[in-house]
């Protein structure tokens, strides 16, 4: 009989890093992602593992920085305003092609703003919130089961590819309960960790930096860098595909948004209206194939976000190009989380 657990999006998500691997965790407190050092802190000790309640969010990073050139598996996680403090670490993880997990359960901004789920920091996490150009993986669940099986995706692609990964969730995703199954996986097949740092007396010593200073290093090191991403584009791209064989109208949405959105399509199917959803799973990699397909043949997009319209920008650089492309978004605030009927009054008024 398979075991079923009964568990927050948080704890899911703690739980898998600990099955994935993930033995030192640096974190500081914000709601709504607290659940998740408390569950690391009171796990990782009975493991031989690290927990450090750093003093900042801006040490936590460094210190998954540090401890990431050793080539251990690390995380960190924090909410919006957290993220923010620590861009300046993912861009020099990122320059120095070091893997690390990083979680972010979104809330409310721009500024202190709120503890309500938020999809507004969508641009920071995929167009890289840090200086640079660079890009990390960004996956983002829509279920405590997504919570669970996508953060053990995120420590195996964050080493395959020497790039920081993110657990884009929100405060819906994090503090609900649901059932799901803990099913560790095989990690996936991994090359040696030949550019670790070592010691001064374990032979010849390894540096691991983002600062090439000589002629033409630096543009030939973000080239590499981004022929990576253009790797990633190829093999690593994820997404659902639901209702959309005979569908004349596709709502896109990720996360707890897609979650409503799902219920307001089933709805409208229900209404003899032939409405499908695709919700990207990888937001960066963006399924930019995936749109493009679909509508080939659909020419019409309802793009739904908590927020007032970042993901639509991907949308409409993805789909062929006479499709037209819709928003509907809600700006997070108290009690702005949108109904399934709020959605089917948007898909009736465009279909």
């Amino acid at each position: 009989m398979t075991q079923r657990l009964f568990m927050k999006g948080n704890e899911a998500l703690a739980m898998a890093a600990i099955e994935a691997g993930c033995r030192y965790y640096f974190g500081y407190p914000i709601t709504p992602q607290s659940d998740i050092p408390e569950y690391m802190s009171r796990e990782l000790p009975k493991l031989g593992g690290e927990f450090i309640q750093a003093e900042s969010e801006i040490a936590s990073i460094n210190m998954l920085l540090g401890a990431s050139a050793t080539g251990v598996r690390a995380m960190t996680s924090s909410s919006s305003p957290g993220i923010s403090l620590k861009q300046e670490g993912i861009s020099y993880m990122a320059g120095a092609e070091l893997p690390g997990v990083i979680v972010n359960i979104c809330r409310s901004g721009p500024g202190l703003g709120g503890i309500d789920a938020s999809q507004a920091d969508y641009f920071q996490a995929v167009k890289g919130g840090g200086h640079g150009g660079y890009h990390i993986i960004v996956l983002a669940p829509s279920s405590v089961q997504e919570m669970y099986d996508l953060t053990m995706l995120a420590f195996d692609l964050s080493d395959i590819y020497r790039i920081p990964a993110m657990v884009f969730g929100d405060s819906v995703i994090g503090q609900m309960k649901e059932s799901f199954v803990p099913n560790p996986r095989p990690r996936r097949e991994l090359s040696p960790k030949d550019w670790v740092v070592r010691g001064k007396g374990s032979g010849a010593q390894r540096v691991v930096k983002s600062l090439y200073l000589g002629d033409g290093e630096l543009e030939a090191h973000n080239w590499k860098l981004h022929g990576r991403y253009g790797v990633l584009k190829e093999k690593e791209t994820r997404w659902e595909e639901f209702l959309l064989d005979d569908a004349e109208l596709v709502v896109a949405a990720f996360g707890s948004a897609a979650r409503i959105a799902k219920s307001a399509v089933m709805e409208a199917r229900g209404k003899g209206l032939r409405v499908g959803l695709l919700r990207p799973i990888t937001l960066f990699p963006f399924p930019e194939k995936a749109f493009r397909a679909v509508t080939e043949r659909c020419k019409k997009v309802l793009t739904v976000e908590l927020n007032a319209g970042q993901m639509v920008e991907d949308v409409r650089l993805s789909v062929a190009r006479d499709a037209d492309v819709l928003f509907y978004g809600r700006p997070p605030g108290a009690g702005s989380l949108p109904t399934p009927e709020e959605l089917l009054v948007q898909i009736e008024k465009n279909y």
